[in-house]
Parts: C-alpha cells; sequence; structure tokens
C-alpha cells in the first residue's frame, strides 16, 4: 500500500504538467490553478480506488506528519 502514495503524488505531478503544457501557462496564478487541478485529478482517482476498494489506503504506516517532513526538510517549527 505504501507505493499508492507515491503513484497518486506522479499522477498529480504529470497532470499539472500536462496542464500547464497544453494551456501555456504563464504566471505563479494561473501555475497555482493548474496545480490544484492537477491535486484535484489525483485526488479524485484515489478516491475512485478507495471506493472500489472499500477501504482507505492512507493510514498511520504510510501517513507523513507536517511535523516529520519539517524535520526531514531540515527546517524549524
Amino acid at each position: 500500500m505504501d507505493d499508492f502514495e507515491l503513484i497518486f503524488t506522479m499522477l498529480g505531478e504529470r497532470s499539472t504538467t500536462e496542464i500547464h503544457r497544453q494551456e501555456k501557462s504563464i504566471g505563479v496564478p494561473k501555475l497555482k490553478s493548474d496545480a490544484h487541478r492537477g491535486g484535484k485529478i489525483a485526488g479524485n482517482a484515489r478516491k475512485e480506488l478507495e471506493k472500489e476498494l472499500g477501504k482507505s489506503i492512507i493510514s498511520n504506516k504510510n501517513y507523513i506528519s507536517q511535523k516529520k517532513v519539517i524535520k526531514i526538510e531540515g527546517g524549524k517549527k
């Protein structure tokens, strides 16, 4: 199940890239909007899979808290 989080992240990133390319997006507001659309595509795909499986693919074992992300990136909270 750990690979699912990575797969959906990749789907969101690739979707966003394709939206950027097709629409020839320029400027932070437009790029941010494209990123939200790409993330929504990945989120919808995850929800559809969970619906088919009848359970969540997110668990305490594969969830990274914001505190852990900051520690990994070397930042301070």
